[in-house]
């Protein structure tokens, strides 16, 4: 991914540091500490401060396809993992605040044992606690062409490389919830067949709208809500202590998504795209109808029996997604409606 343009103190200094070899960054990275910390405490809300999501994405960003111009060396750096480290702290607390919201009265059945059915019961009765506004809806009925851009440009974040994150669980699970991952995650790269990678699917539907298909091409245009949102897939798939929140992530990411991407499907056909826009969104409607009782039963549930003081992480993953997904739809529909732009800069055409 190309290095964004800077969105304060904190990723100016971070980009700078990067741009040097590892073995020659001493001061920039004791100084980029330093900053690290004071403006951590001089946040108000670190999931939509746009200086410290950008610089967690991009550290991250050191764990996939890299930064343009960047050493790969960077990535097992132990000064700039620290630096990492200082920011998961409190952005993982922050998301359990939120997650804490957003669970809300939601309470465990008494006396029932955990079991994997019990588990994706569970599961599906938080899914339904979800009642705020539609953004699937509003796409399927209202949204303008521009507006249906600017939703792939939000998404693109995470889709162009879908499943990326989820699969960093693989070998922290065994046993059942393990093969029921593979299981899923096998669908979402394609089946061995690189053009069906639900990545490539999502790329296809870009560019079918005249956008950029280029992994991270708009990451300047995103606010830090959409960034956060990336960013808390990583956060779990990276750390293996979190392998119950990211199961958690994916199974009610699978549980709620097959009605919407029919509804996002529909707002294209609106519009006049055909299937080949509206594959991507249409294949997600048939396979995740089957991956939401693998997801919930078999990987959540299947962990929880084999790994029952996960539950609490589980049932974190799955609100805390619920939470930063509620706040990334009221940001768009919001602006929307209000007849603003969702992102922080006009689209650019692709080249």
């Amino acid at each position: 991914m190309r290095i964004p343009e800077t969105r304060g103190p904190v990723s100016s200094a971070l980009f700078k540091v990067l741009a040097q070899a590892p073995d020659a960054a001493g001061p920039g990275l004791d100084g980029l500490y330093s900053l690290m910390v004071r403006q951590l405490a001089g946040t108000g809300d670190i999931i939509a401060d746009e200086d410290i999501q950008l610089a967690l994405f991009c550290l991250y960003e050191l764990h996939y396809s890299g930064l343009d111009g960047v050493s790969d060396s960077w990535e097992w750096e132990p000064a700039l993992i620290r630096v990492r480290r200082l920011i998961e702290e409190p952005f993982e607390a922050a998301l359990r605040a939120a997650a804490k919201e957003a669970a809300g009265n939601f309470e465990l059945p008494d006396g029932i044992a955990m079991t994997s059915d019990a588990v994706a019961d569970v599961l599906f009765g938080l899914a339904a606690t979800d009642t705020g506004p539609s953004l699937s809806r509003y796409v399927a009925r209202k949204a303008t062409l521009d507006q249906l851009k600017e939703f792939l440009v939000h998404k693109s974040m995470y889709q162009l490389k879908e499943a990326d994150p989820h699969t960093w669980a693989i070998p922290r699970l065994s046993g059942r919830p393990k093969a029921a991952l593979v299981e899923i995650q096998a669908d979402e790269y394609g089946g061995g067949r690189p053009e069906r990678m639900h990545s490539a699917l999502f790329a296809r539907t870009m560019r079918g709208l005249g956008l950029d298909d280029s992994y991270g091409a708009y990451v300047d245009t995103v606010p830090a809500i959409s960034l956060a949102s990336v960013n808390l897939m990583s956060l779990c798939g990276l750390n293996r202590r979190l392998r119950g929140a990211i199961t958690g992530h994916l199974a009610i990411y699978e549980m709620t998504s097959s009605q919407p991407n029919r509804f996002y499907g529909n707002g294209f056909r609106r519009h006049g795209f055909g299937p080949d826009i509206t594959h991507y969104f249409d294949e997600h409607v048939e396979a995740d109808a089957v991956h939401e009782q693998i997801a919930g039963r078999d990987l959540a549930g299947g962990l929880v029996e084999a790994e029952p003081q996960l539950l609490a992480d589980v049932l974190f993953g799955a609100t805390a997604v619920m939470a930063i997904d509620s706040r990334l739809t009221a940001h768009l529909m919001s602006s929307w409606e209000a007849g603003q732009t969702s992102l922080r800069a006009a689209v650019p055409a692709a080249a």
